[in-house]
């Protein structure tokens, strides 16, 4: 792990204590919610195109279940640790009830660099780690989603090898699957349009304009690109973007559906022509209004939060910022809205998705963002008032407010038996 980060499970955890010490609740509760449910650690045999076997490790957590089925996704990712499973399982728990849906949450991964494979050996892999996950997941039970390094196509494979299992189809085991096999409109886009939704909400309460604001995104993946075209759209000046192999800026901003039409012809951003290349380092310290991390956890840390020069950090990302940089980033009066606030558009309109296949009828894109809007909105006021009542920031707000939820339906549900 690089210098100045920190293990994602010891973050969540870190959040979390400092959120419930403005709680009274029983300590056996606390202790209940905050250790994962279940934890599932499988090793699989997957055949590749040469005829050789590799061995994979992959993942199933489930944080809670108290508020309903367990939602989260999938991650392929040269990295994934079971800790840091762990932490985005239970960031889903708080995120699901920060947004009030009926979720507790969950995650999975794989530890694979997907780029590595071929699209027959991602195949294969994804339905025998679907295979070996089925006990864990169901439409009424856990119900996974695209992550890091995973797609629509992934759930396909996914839905249609539980469904294989299952001897007819079963439409809800699985979100973020393609329209035409029961994925919902909007879907794809639904974090990044989350993000913006987000970043509005606050530009508004610190009287920042939105027009010609300067917005740095890192990360060019769909959560990325889409929140980079939505500030675009608002009126935002995107001045700089990155992705794995690197950045590129433009103090005049930058064209985004140009670049994002140049990313699926040639797959990185660097080698756009209409910008200058730099370090995904350097890009992160550019000064600008908006910042909005959107790739992987601990991208801002101790060696690197004092050179940060924004007013705004919008989480596109799950825990990119650790405590300790959270800390600093207060003392020195810049805005973070956390993660389970600002990301939570891609588990919302799941959420829609999910209730579009349970009952086979499905809605409009118009609708679908109009829903989303309400409750993103509803929640980034819930925790603004609730970071001005009891005066700390909106992660510490933002905590309280979804482990509150957790902690009243555990305590109405009661202990079994």
């Amino acid at each position: 792990m690089a210098s100045g980060t920190t293990n994602p499970w010891h973050m969540a955890l870190e959040q979390f204590n400092n959120a419930v010490q403005y709680l009274e609740l029983d300590p056996g509760i606390i202790d209940f919610i905050r250790l994962p449910k279940r934890e599932l650690t499988v090793n699989f045999p997957v055949k590749m195109d040469d005829g050789s076997v590799n061995v994979y490790t992959g993942y199933r957590v489930h944080h809670n279940t108290v508020r309903g089925p367990t939602k989260g996704g999938i991650r392929y990712h040269q990295d994934v640790t079971l800790d840091e499973v762990r932490a985005l399982a239970m960031w889903m728990t708080w995120k699901c009830s920060l947004v009030n849906i009926p979720y507790g949450g969950a995650k999975g991964g794989i530890i694979v660099d997907p780029r590595l494979l071929s699209m027959s050996e991602l195949e294969n892999m994804t339905r025998r780690f679907t295979s070996e996950i089925s006990l864990f997941i169901g439409p009424d039970s856990d119900i996974p989603a695209p992550d890091v390094g995973t797609n629509p196509q992934t759930m396909a494979w996914l839905m249609d090898t539980y469904s294989m299992h299952a001897g007819y189809t079963v439409n809800a085991v699985v979100t973020g699957k393609p329209v035409p096999i029961g994925g919902s409109l909007g879907r794809a886009d639904a974090t990044g349009v989350g993000v913006m939704f987000a970043a509005r909400q606050a530009m508004q309460k610190l009287g920042m304009p939105l027009e010609g604001s300067r917005v740095v995104v890192q990360g060019f993946g769909n959560v990325g690109s889409v929140s980079a075209r939505s500030m675009h759209e608002i009126g935002s000046r995107v001045t700089a973007v990155s992705d794995v192999y690197g950045g590129i800026y433009n103090e005049d901003g930058l064209d985004i559906p140009a670049l994002m039409e140049h990313v699926r012809k040639s797959g990185k951003v660097t080698d756009y022509p209409k910008g200058e290349e730099i370090s995904n380092a350097d890009l992160l310290t550019i000064p600008c209004d908006v910042l909005i991390p959107a790739a992987l956890e601990n991208q801002i840390h101790q060696d690197n939060v004092g050179r940060i020069d924004t007013k705004l950090i919008v989480e596109g990302a799950n825990g990119p910022t650790t405590p300790e940089a959270d800390r600093m980033l207060r003392e020195r009066g810049i805005v973070a809205v956390p993660d389970i606030l600002a990301n939570a558009g891609g588990v919302t309109v799941s959420y829609f998705e999910w209730v579009q296949g349970l009952q086979s009828f499905f809605w409009s894109e118009k609708e679908i963002f109009e829903r989303l809007e309400r409750i993103m909105t509803t929640a980034f006021e819930d925790c603004w008032s609730m970071a001005e009542r009891k005066n700390v920031d909106m992660r510490t707000a933002a905590s309280i407010l979804a482990i509150a939820r957790v902690a009243e339906a555990t305590e109405l549900r009661g202990i079994y038996p």
